[in-house]
C-alpha cells in the first residue's frame, strides 16, 4: 500500500510472496549501528490471490507478519503468514469461500447474506505483556509467537473481548504507564464505540461505551496523557445492501459530508465523554495529540477526496497510491471550539512520531509523500523551525512506512534512526534502510538487502526486545 508508482513495473510490488523465509541477511551496504538492537516488526498483505482467484480489496490480503531481529551487527530475517480461517481455507480448497471486505464469496446474494468479513489480520503489529498481536480493522487480534511467528491462535485476553468485539489495528501505548489503549466499533449495537486499555501485564479492562450521532466506519485515534482523542469522519456503512449481500462491505461506505465530524474525548480512566461536533472532514492516520494547558491539540494527515481513496483501495493493482493532502494541526477548547492549522501541503501519508512523546508535544513528524509526479520520499517535518527534509529515492522506486528507533533510551527526540522499507522494481526485490533521523538528506547508514521482494504492507513498530536469541 505504501508505494508510489509511476511505471509498468508498478504493480508488481503486490505480486504474492508465496514462500515462508528464515535466513540472516548477507548483503549490507554501510555498517549497521553499533546501539541498534531489537526488532522490528511488519504486517501487512502478502498475497492478494486464493489458488486462481484475484482478491479485489487492498485489505482483503492474507496477512503476512515480517520480522528483522537486529543483534551483533546482524539483522536475521523472518516471515510467516497469520494462519487466520480464510488463510487455512484458501489453502485447503485452492479458491475464495469467505467474504471480505471488498471481496463477496461465490453465491451471489445467498453467499454473501449476513455473513461478515473473515479477519485476516493483516494490518497491524504489536508486542505487549509478552503477547506479539498481529491486528485487524474489525475482530479480535490473532496471537503469534514472538521468536517463530507461529500462530497461536485468536487472542481474546483471557475470555475478555468477546467473539464479536472488535479491537482495532492501530493501539497507543503510553510511555508513562506502559499500558495499551485501543477501541473497536461496536456494530452490536448502533452507533457506539467501544474502548479497551491493556495494562503492562495483558490484562485487558473494558471503558464507558461511546454513544455517536450516527454508526461510522473509524480507522485510528490518539492518545494524551488523560485523554483517547478520536476523530470520527462521516463515512458511513450501508446496512441494507451489506446485510442483504448484494454489495460489498466497502462498497457500502459513504462519505456524508452534510454529516458532523466528530472530535470526541474520552477520559482514560473512565469519565463521560466529550462528542464535539465540526464540518465534515476526512482524516485516517494520527501522529499524535496532546493536552496544552486545558486545550487538546491532535495532529493528522487530512485528505480531500473520499472517492480517490475509496477507488484506489479497490483498484490497487492499476490505481495511484492515496495520498492526503496536508498535514494538520487542530486544537480543542474547554468550550468546544475547534481551529485547525495546516502545517505542511504535499501528498503525504504513514505518519509517525517518536513513540516516547505519545501524549506529550513532540516536534519531529516523519511520514512518506510524494516529492515528484514519478518519485517518493522519506519526511521529516521540524515543527520548531517549520523546516522539512526529505531522502528520496529514484522515480519508480518505492517506500514503506517510516518507524522511529532511538539511538539510545534515554536520547533526545529526533536523535536515532529511521527504519524503512524500499522496493527496487528493476530487482523486483525489497531492501530494508536505516536512515539517520538528524540527517534525512544523507545517504543511508546502512542498507540491507532481502533476496526477495516484501509485496506492499501497512504498518509496523519496534521493540528492544531481540526475536529468537
Amino acid at each position: 500500500m505504501n508505494y508510489g508508482r509511476s511505471a509498468w513495473h508498478a504493480a508488481r510490488v503486490y505480486e504474492a510472496l508465496n514462500d515462508e523465509h528464515d535466513y540472516e541477511i548477507d548483503e549490507i551496504e554501510g555498517r549497521l549501528p553499533e546501539g541498534l538492537t531489537g526488532t522490528l516488526y511488519r504486517n501487512g498483505p502478502g498475497r492478494w490471490e486464493v489458488g486462481e482467484s484475484l482478491l479485489d480489496h487492498i485489505f482483503d490480503g492474507d496477512g503476512m507478519v515480517s520480522r528483522f531481529a537486529f543483534a551483533d551487527g546482524r539483522i536475521r530475517f523472518r516471515n510467516r503468514y497469520v494462519r487466520t480461517r480464510h488463510y487455512r481455507y484458501g489453502q485447503r480448497t485452492g479458491r475464495v469461500g469467505l467474504r471480505g471486505l471488498g471481496t463477496q464469496r461465490p453465491g451471489g446474494m445467498l453467499g454473501n447474506m449476513l455473513r461478515p468479513p473473515a479477519n485476516v489480520a493483516n494490518t497491524g503489529v504489536v508486542l505487549h505483556g509478552g503477547q506479539l498481536l498481529a491486528l485487524w480493522e474489525g475482530g479480535r487480534p490473532y496471537r503469534l509467537d514472538p521468536d517463530s511467528l507461529e500462530t497461536l491462535g485468536v487472542h481474546s485476553f483471557g475470555g475478555r473481548l468477546r467473539m464479536t468485539a472488535a479491537f482495532s489495528a492501530h493501539p497507543s501505548r503510553c510511555p508513562d504507564t506502559g499500558e495499551l489503549f485501543n477501541f473497536g466499533m461496536d456494530f452490536t449495537r448502533t452507533r457506539g464505540l467501544r474502548c479497551h486499555r491493556v495494562d503492562p501485564h495483558g490484562r485487558l479492562h473494558h471503558l464507558p461505551r461511546i454513544s455517536l450521532p450516527y454508526s461510522p466506519w473509524n480507522h485510528d485515534f490518539a492518545l494524551t496523557r488523560r485523554h483517547l482523542v478520536f476523530v470520527i469522519n462521516p463515512v458511513i456503512p450501508r446496512p441494507v445492501p451489506i446485510l442483504l449481500g448484494t454489495g460489498s462491505i466497502a462498497g457500502g461506505l459513504r462519505y456524508e459530508p452534510h454529516r458532523p465530524t466528530c472530535f470526541t474525548i474520552v477520559p482514560r480512566y473512565g469519565g463521560k465523554a466529550r462528542v464535539i461536533e465540526h464540518e465534515a472532514l476526512l482524516g485516517f492516520h494520527f501522529v499524535n495529540a496532546f493536552e496544552d494547558g486545558e486545550d487538546i491539540v491532535v495532529e493528522f494527515v487530512r485528505f480531500a477526496d473520499w472517492n480517490q481513496v475509496s477507488t484506489a483501495f479497490r483498484e490497487f493493482r492499476t490505481s495511484d497510491f492515496p495520498w492526503g493532502s496536508a498535514l494538520m494541526r487542530y486544537r480543542v477548547t474547554p468550550g468546544g471550539r475547534i481551529d485547525g492549522e495546516e502545517l505542511c501541503a504535499l501528498p503525504m501519508e504513514l505518519p509517525h512520531a517518536d513513540v516516547r512523546q505519545a501524549g506529550r508535544e513532540h516536534r519531529y513528524t516523519y511520514f512518506a509523500g510524494r516529492t515528484s509526479p514519478a518519485a517518493v520520499g522519506i519526511n521529516a517535518y521540524d515543527h520548531l523551525t517549520g523546516e522539512r527534509t526529505v531522502h528520496e529515492l529514484p522515480p519508480g522506486h518505492g517506500f514503506g512506512e517510516p518507524v522511529f528507533v532511538p539511538r539510545e533510551r534515554d536520547a533526545a527526540e529526533g536523535d536515532g534512526w529511521l527504519l524503512t522499507l524500499a522496493y527496487d522494481p528493476g530487482e523486483h526485490r525489497s531492501r530494508l534502510l536505516v536512515l539517520d533521523a538528524r540527517d534525512l538528506e544523507a545517504e543511508p547508514v546502512a542498507v540491507a538487502r532481502l533476496r526477495h521482494h516484501l509485496p506492499a504492507g501497512f504498518h509496523g513498530s519496534f521493540t528492544e526486545r531481540v526475536a529468537g536469541k
